[in-house]
């Protein structure tokens, strides 16, 4: 009766024993504990009986007694172990666990389980590791992803700010060749050149370099022109791609002498197109390949190279106009000097026939008469021919219209020593070159009417638009128009001029005047649409 007892308790030790290797080595915890539970549950099953046997046997009750103390330590060593195992198997692992999910919070992604060949959650430690593991290259990946964004978004901005740049200067009037030089800086730093220059296309298939940094002046001096079959600049133009050369070497070739000391990586050549004309290159000086910077750099640099084409269209443009204007103006000025000065000067010939005929016959006072007649017609030409000096020396410089009215203004404020206020309403001001130009002349042509005829002491005048309808105020408090209507031919030649003018606007000049009461002015106009500048620019 006493063996039975020891061999359910060591059988039960021997179960709570990891084998070296048998199939119970791959029993889950809870398993193993199960079967202690059921040695335990057994060992007290045992003491039981043999406590109901001692009871129905008093004369060897003393044994059994004894082999029921030794099942109760049996039983109490299986509790021990469970406790040993709970702890061990359970507690520890569920402890180790807690404490990664702490570090992983905290951002420690490399933290791991400790994972024994014993443990009984040996297998789910390895799983949460290579959870781990994968979260740790997951999050990598993530912060690489994040960091090329960055990187792309930094570039994107960057590019943004160069086409802002270069749009922005569509509204800038200056030279050609200093627009395009201000741009080379900022290329650099968009793709880290070493070097950047502008080619633009001549009547003679020729390139010729009108902006450069980075570049040595022997290099500059040298590669003023080019003729288009010779090299990636003039293949670009014809091809209306992107062209990209290992190396400078070929362009060496021609020039005969290096681009750079230290030759690049690339030589990058960029169409400046506009719609589908070609009007020439720039060139970037790479240190390292074009596809290093980013799959969409190719599109913008393309972008950039149209918004260039733009502000190539509009500098030769507002060049034309301008030439225009000055061509319009000379013309002015000849019709000017013919309709004032020169009438002055016809009837200074006729007066001075009428004096040299008073003279012959004698007749003293008459002769007197004429005399002062051809003295006052004589200062009147004078004063023509230095009204015409002044005007014309009045020009609208590159800072616009409004300045060179304020500039006008002020000037015939202090000449006349009328009132004169200016009030410009106009937020921004979308006119033509020539626009300005015929604006400018007809409120100067009106103020010199205003000093002339009307004895006004005040002059208002209002510049003002809605959308593309502009308009232009001149109002005074002189004598009106009718008190001059009786003065002599020419004097209001003026009002021809103005009307002429307004012609050129396409434009409605409505005058407006009562005895005593001053006169109105009132100048109506449109400025071009998008649409006819853009057709404009194509042609």
């Amino acid at each position: 009766m006493t063996a039975a007892p020891d061999k359910i308790v060591a059988q039960a030790i021997r179960s709570t024993t990891p084998p070296a290797a048998n199939a119970d080595s791959d029993r889950p915890a809870w398993g193993r504990l199960g079967l202690l539970t059921a040695a335990l549950a057994v060992a007290l099953g045992a003491a039981a009986l043999v406590g109901f046997l001692a009871n129905r046997q008093p004369e060897t009750a003393r044994w059994f007694y004894l082999a029921q103390l030794a099942i109760l330590l049996a039983g109490g060593a299986i509790l021990g172990l469970i406790v040993a195992r709970v702890r061990r198997d359970l507690l520890g692992p569920l402890a180790q666990l807690r404490l990664w999910a702490r570090r992983m919070r905290n951002g420690e992604l490399s933290a791991r389980m400790p994972a024994a060949e014993d443990d009984e959650l040996a297998d789910l430690a390895r799983d949460i590791n290579r959870l781990g593991d994968e979260f740790r290259s997951l999050s990598r990946r993530k912060d690489e992803r994040e960091r090329a964004q960055t990187v792309r978004l930094a570039r994107k901005t960057q590019s943004l700010d160069v086409l802002y740049d270069v749009a922005s200067s569509l509204s800038r009037a200056g030279d050609l060749d200093k627009l395009l030089e201000s741009f080379l800086d900022t290329f650099i730093e968009l793709v880290d050149a070493r070097a950047a220059a502008v080619r633009l296309l001549n009547d003679n298939h020729q390139t010729r370099l009108v902006a450069s940094r980075g570049l040595d002046p022997a290099v500059v001096e040298k590669d003023q022109l080019l003729d288009i079959g010779l090299c990636q600049c003039g293949w670009a133009i014809t091809g209306g791609d992107i062209r990209v050369q290992h190396g400078t070497q070929p362009c060496a070739k021609i020039l005969g002498m290096p681009m750079l000391p230290r030759d690049c990586t690339e030589f990058v050549v960029v169409p400046i197109q506009h719609q589908d004309r070609v009007l020439g290159v720039y060139n970037l000086f790479l240190d390292r390949p074009l596809s290093a910077l980013g799959e969409d750099m190719r599109d913008l640099l393309i972008s950039i190279g149209r918004h260039l084409g733009l502000v190539v269209v509009k500098a030769r443009l507002d060049s034309d106009a301008r030439r225009l204007a000055i061509m319009e103006e000379r013309t002015a000025l000849g019709n000017e000097l013919h309709d004032s000065l020169a009438q002055s000067l016809v009837g200074i010939r006729l007066q001075l026939k009428m004096l040299g005929e008073t003279l012959h016959k004698k007749d003293l006072p008459t002769a007197q008469d004429e005399v002062r007649r051809l003295r006052a017609a004589v200062e009147e030409a004078h004063t023509s021919l230095r009204e015409l000096l002044a005007n014309f020396r009045l020009k609208i410089d590159d800072r616009g219209l409004v300045p060179a009215i304020t500039d006008m203004v002020q000037r015939f404020r202090d000449e006349s020593g009328i009132a004169v206020f200016f009030q410009n309403e106009c937020r921004e001001l979308k006119l033509t070159p020539a626009q300005e130009i015929q604006v400018f002349y007809i409120i100067q042509e009106a103020l010199t009417n205003i000093r002339k005829h009307s004895q006004a002491r005040n002059v208002r005048i209002l510049l003002n638009n809605e959308a593309d309808l502009y308009t232009v105020l001149i109002e005074d408090d002189g004598l009106g128009m009718a008190e001059v209507s009786d003065a002599r031919a020419g004097e209001h030649i003026g009002l021809a001029v103005m009307r002429e003018r307004t012609a050129r606007l396409s434009g409605e000049l409505v005058i407006e005047s009562e005895p005593g009461e001053g006169t109105r002015l009132i100048l109506i106009f449109h400025s071009p649409p998008l649409a006819a500048k853009s057709r404009a620019a194509g042609g």
